[in-house]
């Protein structure tokens, strides 16, 4: 398998390129200033500021937005790229508010840069009616890539079942959402189809009407959820079918679940939310560990939702972290935390069984305890106050950090190293 740096040639770090020809913008130049500066031309690329940026991204279907600075090379490459982009898009949806290119000077507007927590330059983050996407792009940045990125994201996510028979095919490997409406001409639909285009890369969803749908329509309308598993009941939602807020917080807590798997494709995605990972690595298989790790941090650590990810991996796929906290793929399961410094390995896994103590874990790491241990030894918390420890033995330093090299790359963007920079 390839290494994490190896990861940078994956087709994510490509040159840019306008219609398959490689830019002859100066990218080696080492001098700091750019070659080449780039002027607006003709492309219809929306300007953003505070005063039209909610009525412009309110009313877009789909808006990719780029924000950059002038004075970041990369920034300079990618706008003549970005027009092009939206010239090719434009003529496919006319409809100027079935998509909208814009882009936002973040020297000029730095309000805007924090509101949106902009930590590099350039960033082209996805809005859905004035709805920030978590995935931002991060394809190769070429005209075809981008345009080809906005058709899909203007494919209906939403799959017609024609005969509920259907039904009984459903992949269950996958979270299914599945819709039950009189007619497609309804608030109820309309909701059910807003909430779809956001999580469509999280849940698998679909629809039936009218006459099909009737045997399941007893009560009106009704939106069900399957879970993963053949044998696992389903769910169905209680709230107002034209409640948007009411409707994707309860979709959302079903389809994206609370342990995610970490992959080569979303590692930059989850390295730059910038909190610590809790991960088990395991065998593709090994379903059973998985099962265990995901109730016990459902059980011990819920509280813990957004100060740590909870992630799993496979074992096979990234044995070059394992490697480094002395693992090989033959140890696994394995539990560990990479805090972006630092890896630490929980004791043992069968450890899961014991009550509190993988809660105890990440409250060390928290504390300080965990790194403080691995520097200077286990905590002489119960020994006899003024007697010298037995050992006096200094425990050595805990590995560095592995997943911190899936981090967007300098080769790709000018990092902001402290976000008082904007």
């Amino acid at each position: 398998m390839p290494c994490f740096r190896c990861f940078r040639n994956f087709g994510y770090f490509s040159p840019a390129v306008v219609n398959d020809t490689p830019k002859t913008l100066d990218t080696a130049n080492t001098s700091g200033h750019v070659t080449g500066l780039y002027t607006p031309g003709r492309g219809e690329i929306t300007s953003l500021d505070a005063g039209n940026i909610d009525d412009i991204l309110n009313s877009a279907g789909v808006a990719l937005v780029n924000f950059y600075a002038d004075w970041c090379r990369f920034s300079q490459m990618l706008h003549p790229i970005f027009e092009e982009s939206s010239n090719i898009v434009r003529e496919e949806y006319p409809d100027a508010t079935q998509v909208v290119f814009a882009r936002v000077d973040c020297d000029q507007h730095s309000d805007i840069a924090q509101r949106y927590r902009i930590s590099k330059y350039p960033t082209l983050k996805l809005f859905r009616n004035g709805m920030m996407m978590k995935r931002e792009y991060r394809g190769q940045r070429s005209v075809t890539a981008i345009a080809d990125f906005i058709r899909q994201q203007k494919v209906d996510p939403i799959k017609v079942i024609e005969n509920l028979e259907e039904i009984s095919t459903v992949d269950r490997s996958r979270r299914t959402i599945i819709g039950y409406f009189e007619t497609k001409d309804s608030d109820n639909y309309r909701t059910y189809e807003k909430v779809a285009n956001i999580l469509r890369d999280d849940c698998v969803f679909l629809a039936s009407f009218g006459e099909v749908s009737k045997p399941e329509r007893f009560s009106g309308d009704n939106i069900i959820y399957k879970p993963m598993g053949e044998n696992v009941p389903d769910m169905v939602y209680m709230g107002s079918l034209t409640n948007f807020d009411l409707s994707y917080a309860w979709t959302q807590d079903k389809c994206v679940p609370l342990v995610r798997e970490i992959t080569f494709e979303n590692g930059e995605e989850l390295t730059e939310e910038g909190i610590p990972f809790l991960i088990l690595f395991h065998q593709r298989d090994d379903t059973e560990s998985l099962e265990k790790f995901q109730q016990e941090v459902a059980r011990q650590l819920i509280s813990e939702k957004g100060s740590i990810n909870f992630l799993h991996a496979d074992c096979d796929k990234f044995r070059h972290p394992l490697l480094h906290i002395q693992k090989t793929p033959a140890d696994c399961p394995v539990i560990a935390i990479d805090s972006f410094r630092h890896m630490y390995v929980f004791p043992e896994f069968s450890d899961l069984a014991v009550p509190g103590k993988l809660r105890q874990f990440v409250l060390d790491l928290h504390s300080g305890k965990l790194h403080r241990e691995f520097h200077h030894g286990p905590d002489p918390t119960d020994s006899t106050p003024g007697q010298p420890e037995e050992n006096g033995e200094v425990a050595s330093n805990p590995p560095e950090s592995s997943f911190q090299k899936l981090a967007p790359s300098e080769t790709r963007y000018t990092i902001l190293r402290d976000r008082d920079e904007l």
